[in-house]
């Protein structure tokens, strides 16, 4: 981690288009960058948002730009749309495009984030299975609910049920798929886990826990069924995989740049192990300020806080503070923000009512917050995150008292 600081005139050329770089070359120009910078991503489209494809898909325009098009020849950054970059030469600085084209960079930085992790059974490659990540694969799934398919949403993660929630607001039927023996399993607590499983269950959402998928099958190479371990089948005009991400890591792995666990490996600078490249957002395992290890966030405040180091990495200026790690996901009428990470082992505390649709469940180690996932609480949220920030210890029993406010808990 020895990339030493490259200055305002240097040559940065980005791989991704995401929010992450969207992000990043904004900020480069906004610190007073004067070198050439240049956006390099596989997609047709300039950066746009990605959150509003699975909670606002069904009316609306889709196509949320981060930035205004203009904004880029307006900044004289470079724009290299629909090209992919395929190998990268870490002495020479230089990268190669698939189309045989090189660019050569003082600084590269490395966005390139995810993709859907496929479902690996037979019937998979179906017309009318899809995934849901860029534009495309919403403007699909905008078609799949005007047509009122039956939708089989397999994965109850955040984007499943993101997606369902709008399907049964449509009035739309939705059956959501999960192998585990709860909803939100790999990002939630149990108790939010059950209170958004019987939010889903009230609005019509048919649920099926420890189900898993074995095969698709079809007609006439349109899928018709989807097919469950224990033999029985769900009729289906429309299936959504939604069962994690796989980090685009793989320009880094043949350039030697070290990863782990998939994903490229950066330190709180948004360094990697080579001199002169970063990574930033979705792609990358990084350190979480209190916590051990490293971890792979996919999150927007997490892309946009590691587009800041990756600027005071390159101009050399002080870093930011270190954040607390949250998101947010928009299901019915309950706006969700969850800060930290949760964990086995700790006490959690309910403040609120979930039948009212606001709350907040905190959860504590030795009286201090480690996370917080509120619905409709904004006092409650920016007060968990304060406290997960600060390590200040609480009182539970004033924390669940209604009556109270988030203050009063402090001890």
């Amino acid at each position: 981690m020895s990339t030493e600081p490259a200055g305002l005139a240097a040559r940065v050329v980005v791989v991704g288009a995401g929010h992450a770089a969207a992000t990043l070359v904004g900020l480069l120009r906004q610190a007073g960058h004067t070198g050439e910078i240049v956006l390099v991503g596989d997609e047709l489209d300039h950066p746009y948002q990605r959150p509003p494809l699975s909670k606002k898909f069904a009316e609306g325009e889709l196509e949320q730009w981060i930035r205004p098009v203009e904004f880029y020849a307006e900044q004289g950054v470079t724009v290299r749309l629909g090209e992919r970059a395929t190998a990268i030469d870490v002495a020479a600085r230089v990268l190669t495009l698939q189309g045989g084209d090189t660019v050569d960079y003082d600084v590269l930085v490395l966005a390139t984030g995810a993709r859907p992790r496929p479902l690996p059974v037979p019937g998979a490659d179906l017309s009318g299975v899809g995934a849901l990540r860029t534009l495309g694969d919403a403007r699909v799934l905008r078609k799949w609910l005007d047509e009122e398919r039956r939708l089989v949403v397999v994965g109850g993660g955040y984007i499943g049920l993101e997606v369902a929630a709008v399907v049964r607001s449509r009035g739309s039927a939705a059956t959501v798929l999960e192998r585990e023996d709860r909803l939100l399993a790999r990002v939630a607590s149990p108790e939010l886990s059950a209170i958004m499983a019987e939010r889903h269950g009230a609005a019509g959402t048919e649920i099926r826990t420890g189900a898993q998928v074995v095969g698709i099958e079809g007609d006439a190479g349109q899928v018709r069924q989807v097919v469950l371990a224990d033999g029985s089948t769900l009729d289906a005009d429309a299936v959504l995989v939604g069962v994690g991400a796989i980090p685009n890591a793989s320009l880094a792995e043949e350039a030697g740049i070290g990863c782990e666990g998939g994903g490229i490996v950066v330190d709180e600078t948004a360094r990697t192990d080579v001199d002169g490249i970063l990574a930033i957002g979705d792609v990358t395992v990084r350190p979480i300020a209190g916590l051990p290890g490293r971890r792979r966030l996919e999150s927007i405040p997490s892309a946009t806080e590691q587009a800041k180091q990756a600027v005071a990495t390159i101009h050399g200026t002080a870093q930011p503070a270190p954040e607390v790690p949250w998101f947010w996901s928009d299901q019915f009428d309950l706006k969700l923000k969850i800060a930290g990470i949760v964990a086995p082992g700790q006490q959690t505390v309910l403040r609120g009512d979930s039948s009212t649709g606001r709350f907040a469940l905190f959860h504590l180690v030795d009286g201090v917050p480690v996370a917080v996932e509120s619905a409709n609480a904004a006092p409650e949220f920016m007060a968990g995150k304060k406290w997960i920030s600060a390590g200040t210890r609480v009182d539970p029993e004033r924390l669940a008292d209604p009556g109270s406010q988030p203050r009063d808990a402090v001890v």
